[in-house]
């Protein structure tokens, strides 16, 4: 190899390590490593005005269980015509196969998607997870289900480019103090949270997509509002919205 060669070599930057699974426990000494997790997508329709839109929601559901599919529907708060299908499933493709053969039957040509709602979004590991499988698998589908849980937020959030250039100790304190006000609403049984990552996946590039679940609307509304002081949604969030609320009238794992 001659003089230059080697210098070429010495050159070229040595390509990143890669692992795409999920990870939690290192900082413990017990790491644990998973390449799975679930994918869960919100769509939004507006029921055409010749339909009744409960019933249309009624049918629906015998749809969507008859095809095996777990979800949720909701009745949209805002919009007396609207409901929302959060539907789940490890696997991606879920969504364009049996989620996607119910809502192109006959009986639901009435529906008209109202795609500014449409999230899409996978379950992601903080890192900080005790029970690796549990958060990721397992915790947003009871979250979703719960009859305990009729009353949902939904919504997409960016932040800005600039939190991603902060240092990991900088990022970490201001996440504590946003999870910090998490876990107090939910020790009070007050609200608990469903979260996902969406980047790649969102039409508006957004990263996340945050589910609040409650049995009471208020406190949604009241957390949303406390988050607003954090150093987090104050100075590092570029985006977010828009918010699709939420009554669950139909629930199946």
């Amino acid at each position: 190899m001659t003089a230059r060669a080697r210098e070429m070599v010495a050159e070229t930057p040595k390509l990143p390590e890669i692992d795409v699974r999920e990870r939690a426990g290192d900082h413990t000494g017990n790491p644990r490593a998973i390449d799975q997790r679930l994918f869960m997508q919100l769509l939004v329709y507006r029921v055409d005005e010749a339909l009744e839109p409960d019933q249309i929601i009624e049918q629906l559901g015998a749809a969507l269980a008859a095809a095996g599919c777990a979800g949720t529907l909701y009745r949209d708060a805002n919009d007396p015509r609207s409901l929302g299908l959060l539907t789940w499933s490890t696997d991606p493709a879920h969504f364009v196969t049996k989620v996607r053969s119910v809502l192109l039957q006959p009986a639901f040509k009435g529906l008209k998607l109202r795609d500014d709602f449409t999230m899409l979004g996978r379950s992601y590991a903080t890192g900080y997870e005790p029970d690796l499988d549990y958060w990721l698998l397992q915790r947003p589908v009871e979250h979703a289900v719960s009859p305990e849980y009729r009353w949902a937020v939904w919504y997409p959030l960016r932040r800005t480019g600039s939190f991603e250039r902060l240092s990991i100790k900088e990022q970490a304190g201001i996440l504590r103090e946003h999870a910090a006000i998490g876990r107090a609403y939910g020790e009070q049984g007050l609200a608990t949270d469903i979260r996902l990552a969406c980047h790649g996946l969102d039409a508006k590039d957004n990263e996340f997509v945050i589910g609040l679940v409650a049995k009471d609307l208020h406190p949604l509304s009241h957390l949303v509002q406390r988050m607003r002081k954090t150093q987090q949604t104050s100075e590092y969030i570029q985006q977010m919205g828009p918010f699709f609320v939420g009554y669950a009238v139909w629930q199946r794992a």
